[in-house]
């Protein structure tokens, strides 16, 4: 039995794994925490690395080493109708609610609205969606064509045409980053606030639902055992997220030493727009727009093509996959309008809550066999952790929502009896509380 991918499989699988990966948004977030970290970039890039890097590939791993046959068969563990719950929110969030609007809207303010003087208008965003998501569904319903040809041509371009940019910045930089000042939230907990940045990239979320597709490929050159598929996974990984992370941080540098010209971005599509225009004047914005926009474009089809599938397979009787590729792009078309800042503002409480649920999910599957696998101790810790999500996620949400909702009391009691509460990580105690009552809970059943 085949045990080891030779160096070439390594390589090839390594190079899919950063593909499924490496969209808009791995950019726009380091480049962000790289402006409020100032000097405390390295600091928080280690945190970023943890969650958008180490595990990605832990849960690529996880799913190798449980021999299910996806997502929803994993999560199941807990329980059927959670799995139905968590691979559906899961989908969504990675998918029409979030990841794909933010395809749109991220090249919209990277190309788009300079041309138009910086001050693109609502009317301009929606004919700019809507072609983006014509485009989108056109290839969706003819899915494999433009992953081939963008995939090999368009993804080389805008890694050179990127690593041109990169290697100009920190050459010659703007400014030294260990003069920035951090912003709040990056001066005592750089690595806490690195570690929630990564939530953003919604990696480690991509990891579970795709990690399937690598097992497979890995499975179809010969590798049968669970724990080579893990070892293989883990070494061809490497190398994927390794380039990954590599550009996480230089990307994270490169933006923290903007901050020496540039005044606080609200997002991280401006600090890209900034760094490409100081360099390469109107020539380098242009190029960056272009290769964002296509590599935007290939993300959003792979995103519609692979929910559509999840969900025609989760609900057998219910829509076809033209039907629900339609109902994404018309979703995912409206939910751009509202604009890059709102997305993302909306996103960070549902990743609050949906990460700590996939965190516990990876490291129990890692450790199953320790337990084999008992659903007491998998319910048991993923429902003292979604108890604690959900207070993650009340005190993510817009000021705004958590007025309009009267949550300050239940905010204020929790930061006073939930340890790291106030850091984000209130989730941590109570899925350890919850682990040694679901183990003490298998003991005294033997």
């Amino acid at each position: 039995m085949k045990e080891r991918l030779s160096l070439r499989q390594l390589v090839a699988v390594g190079s899919m794994l950063f593909g499924l990966f490496f969209g808009a948004g791995n950019l726009i977030f380091p480049a962000a925490m790289g402006q409020q970290a100032g000097w405390n970039v390295l600091t928080a890039s280690a945190g970023l690395l943890i969650t958008g890097v180490g595990l990605p590939l832990l849960g690529v791993a996880a799913l190798g080493i449980s021999r299910c046959d996806g997502l929803a068969s994993l999560s199941s563990r807990v329980g059927k109708g959670y799995g139905l719950f968590f691979t559906c929110l899961l989908y969504l969030t990675i998918g029409p609610f979030f990841a794909i609007p933010r395809c749109a809207t991220v090249p919209f303010e990277v190309g788009v609205m300079p041309a138009m003087g910086g001050s693109g208008s609502p009317a301009a965003l929606a004919v700019f969606s809507v072609v983006f998501f014509a485009a989108v569904l056109w290839f969706s319903l003819r899915p494999g064509k433009i992953l081939t040809w963008v995939g090999k041509v368009l993804n080389p371009l805008f890694l050179v045409c990127l690593g041109v940019l990169l290697v100009t910045a920190l050459a010659n930089p703007m400014g030294s980053a260990a003069l920035v000042v951090p912003a709040e939230g990056y001066t005592q907990a750089a690595f806490v606030s690195g570690f929630l940045e990564g939530y953003n990239t919604m990696d480690a979320l991509a990891g579970l639902a795709f990690g399937i597709v690598v097992v497979q490929v890995i499975r179809g050159l010969g590798v049968e055992d669970p724990g080579s598929i893990a070892g293989n996974t883990v070494l061809a990984g490497c190398l994927g997220c390794g380039l990954m992370g590599v550009i996480y941080l230089a990307v994270a540098v490169a933006g923290a030493q903007t901050r020496a010209v540039y005044p606080a971005a609200s997002n991280g599509g401006e600090v890209l727009l900034w760094m490409a225009q100081h360099y390469f004047g109107a020539f380098g914005a242009v190029i960056l727009a272009v290769t964002v926009t296509f590599a935007c474009l290939k993300t959003a089809v792979g995103l519609i093509t692979s929910c559509s599938e999840t969900f025609q397979a989760l609900f057998p009787n219910g829509p076809s996959y033209r039907v629900w590729a339609v109902g994404f792009s018309l979703f995912s078309c409206g939910a751009a309008n509202f604009g890059l800042n709102t997305i993302l503002a909306w996103a960070t409480p549902v990743l609050m809550f949906l990460y700590p649920l996939a965190i516990t999910l990876i490291l129990l599957s890692l450790a199953g066999r320790w337990f084999d696998n008992d659903r007491r101790v998998y319910a048991s810790v993923t429902a003292f952790t979604l108890a604690a999500a959900l207070l993650d996620f009340c005190r993510a949400l817009p000021a705004g929502a958590r007025e309009a909702l009267h949550l300050g009391g239940l905010l204020e009691a929790a930061g006073r009896w939930l340890p790291l509460f106030s850091l984000g990580l209130g989730w941590v105690c109570p899925a350890l509380v919850g682990l040694a009552l679901g183990l003490a809970l298998r003991k005294r059943k033997h």
